[in-house]
């Protein structure tokens, strides 16, 4: 049975996630659902996981959501992260350039080379074509590096003139990566539905929102703050197939 917290899951988060899912678990129990002890990690977090039929919760983007998983899972529901200039439930990219860049406004990096963590990233790859779109703007080359720490490295260290990242990943980049600081906001993105927790198909999801809200609700403040946390909210699967696919980065360099 997987269970997994994998998106906003790293070293200084990781103790916080634990006692979220621990009161995950015990509430799920209590309601008669079978739960994992732990949390599971690595590979299972993220695609192979979200396909599994033993998925019990795990959390994905929207893109995926929309894109390849939304008639074969369960929507339970979305977390609230309280992004500022966002609905609950959603969120938005910040798109950084080097501190040092003597251009300070998105519209100025038209043909700049674009960092990004995965072509089925919503906030770092859907996002930032969407936003650049709006002003009539192309990036030029496109650099994947894996993930948004790494897309921020690349920019700062100079492989990459821009990069978009999802506002609670930066967040916590802020918080705790010293990179942080070589590199400056130049634009935002449009808000979009936020990471959905999913479960496997044919899931009982009512039961699943309700003991993860309590648990978030019975969390620490300290751990509620760490992982940034303000509650859960039901996000309409609509709402996340409303928005359009981007094209692919081949498709993209060919002017699609």
């Amino acid at each position: 049975m997987i269970a997994a917290l994998g998106m906003y899951d790293r070293a200084e988060t990781a103790g916080a996630n634990d006692r979220l899912w621990g009161l995950v678990r015990d509430g799920l129990r209590d309601r008669g659902i079978e739960a994992p002890d732990a949390l599971t990690r690595g590979d299972l977090a993220y695609m192979p996981g979200w396909t599994s039929p033993d998925l019990l919760v795990s959390q994905t983007c929207g893109l995926p959501f929309r894109a390849r998983l939304h008639d074969q899972v369960t929507l339970i529901g979305t977390p609230d992260y309280g992004v500022e200039g966002c609905p609950p439930g959603f969120y938005r990219s910040v798109l950084v350039a080097r501190a040092d860049d003597p251009r300070g406004d998105l519209i100025r990096f038209a043909g700049a080379r674009l960092a990004y963590n995965d072509s089925l990233s919503q906030s770092g790859w859907a996002a930032p074509l969407a936003r650049a779109a709006t002003l009539d703007l192309r990036f030029g080359e496109t650099l994947e590096t894996g993930g948004h720490r790494l897309s921020m490295l690349a920019v700062a260290e100079g492989s990459a003139d821009i990069a978009a990242l999802d506002a609670v990943t930066w967040r916590l980049l802020q918080r705790w990566e010293p990179a942080a600081a070589r590199v400056k906001v130049v634009g935002l993105t449009d808000p979009t539905p936020g990471l959905p927790l999913i479960s496997r198909a044919g899931a009982d999801a009512p039961p699943l929102f309700a003991a993860i809200s309590a648990a978030i609700a019975a969390l620490s403040p300290a751990d509620r703050d760490t992982l940034c946390l303000k509650g859960l909210v039901a996000i309409p699967a609509a709402d996340y197939l409303a928005l359009p696919l981007p094209p692919s980065p081949a498709q993209y360099a060919q002017g699609h």
